[in-house]
């Protein structure tokens, strides 16, 4: 590794601006935007990083922001990934910049990311301790299910229009220290699945079930015949989730319905054994339906994949992180059943995907009483103004 150089950005160098990055951040936090109808923010984000010098282009994939900054004459380029949006969540904090918008919350922490990466983008700009290209990425619709924003930017050409050779990006941790840093490399997120299930009966009077075919029986031997995938089918060694969310039927208890309805969420670390949950949740749920006299639609659809870090960059950013603050505030990142959208950028870039500590007593994230951590901030902001300065160092 080079020698240290003292002028690389330390968290004592971002004390300056912790009133400012508080502000914005609570700023944002009051004025959530969903998926898909980030533009109010998106539009704070891009007129921000104008005035600092940056070249932005606004409506990547919806409402990204893609921020560039170059010094010196190095070829090399790192990007970084903040998200912008809120949820569909009644905010139950009482704080004082609690959400505006009823309805509306950042209950994820999107709010602290994209103000860790304001701040980042404020330093880079005043400071330019770097040899070659920063690319900020500012993301809509991550809690999107379906065609989220990574896939949105990366369908308009996100790697051809900017490119890079590295991507990092993080996320809040409840249940750690403030200011503290994790990281895994290889599977760290799980992939997240679908499964609508529609069971075909045939309904009648409930004094005569001998002259149906009844759905929510059908539905109730499956649910519990799910489980014996995990359990049966699955290497006790590795980890998976099946989970029936929603069951749905009939309207009225002296009826046995036609239809009943079932949705699932499946989570894996590892593409072999998503494989294999899709084969035998399939396979069961047909092999059910059948041996009950009933027909069966199965509607299974793909979400994000495993978040995958790549070995090299996790332990740059591992080595980066020691340096910031210290060795005892890094830690190993346990396998988080979560999915994160960010996964579909390491399926075509290097990078890694850490996770910044948001106190011991945070409330969950998605929770009515979630906040993020302003403690946090300058940490994290450090922690990529650092990361971007030793990724591109004079002497890379």
């Amino acid at each position: 590794m080079p020698t240290l150089d003292n002028a690389y950005a330390r968290v004592s160098d971002f004390e300056a601006m912790e009133a400012e990055l508080k502000a914005t951040r609570q700023y944002l936090h009051a004025h959530p935007e969903l998926s898909f109808e980030e533009a109010e923010t998106a539009r704070y984000v891009a007129e921000k990083l104008e005035g600092w010098g940056y070249d932005v282009t606004r409506d990547v994939g919806g409402h990204g922001v893609v921020a560039r900054l170059s010094a010196g004459k190095g070829s090399k380029g790192i990007a970084i990934r903040a998200d912008m949006d809120a949820l569909p969540i009644v905010e139950e904090t009482g704080l004082a910049y609690a959400s505006g918008t009823p309805g509306k919350m950042h209950a994820c922490g999107h709010d602290g990311h994209t103000t860790v990466l304001l701040g980042t983008a404020e330093y880079l700009a005043r400071t330019r301790h770097f040899n070659g290209t920063v690319t900020l990425i500012f993301q809509p619709a991550e809690e999107a299910s379906k065609n989220s924003g990574a896939q949105a930017m990366i369908a308009d050409g996100l790697f051809e229009r900017f490119p890079f050779d590295a991507i990092f990006g993080l996320h809040n941790h409840p249940g750690a220290p403030e200011g503290t840093i994790l990281l895994r490399s290889g599977p760290m997120m799980a992939a997240s699945d679908t499964v609508a299930i529609t069971i075909k009966g045939k309904g009648g009077h409930a004094s005569r079930p001998h002259l149906t075919v009844d759905p929510v029986v059908v539905a109730c031997n499956l649910v519990v015949s799910l489980q014996t995938i995990i359990s049966r089918n699955l290497d006790p060694t590795q980890t998976a989730v099946i989970t029936v969310g929603t069951i749905h039927a009939g309207d009225a208890v002296n009826v046995i319905p036609e239809y009943a309805k079932l949705a699932l969420s499946v989570r894996s670390f590892e593409p072999g054994i998503r494989d294999l949950l899709q084969e035998r949740i399939t396979k069961l749920a047909r092999s059910v339906a059948e041996g009950h006299n009933a027909s069966i639609e199965i509607d299974y659809d793909r979400g994000n994949p495993v978040v995958v870090n790549s070995p090299d960059e996790t332990d740059f950013a591992r080595i980066v992180a020691a340096e910031l603050v210290g060795e005892d505030k890094v830690a190993t990142c346990p396998l988080i059943p979560g999915s994160e959208d960010f996964s579909h950028f390491l399926e075509h870039k290097p990078g890694s995907f850490l996770r910044l500590g948001n106190g011991m007593n945070s409330a969950i994230l998605h929770s009515a009483k979630y906040d993020f951590a302003d403690a946090s901030l300058t940490v994290g902001a450090a922690m990529w103004a650092r990361l971007a300065e030793r990724y591109l160092q004079d002497d890379a």
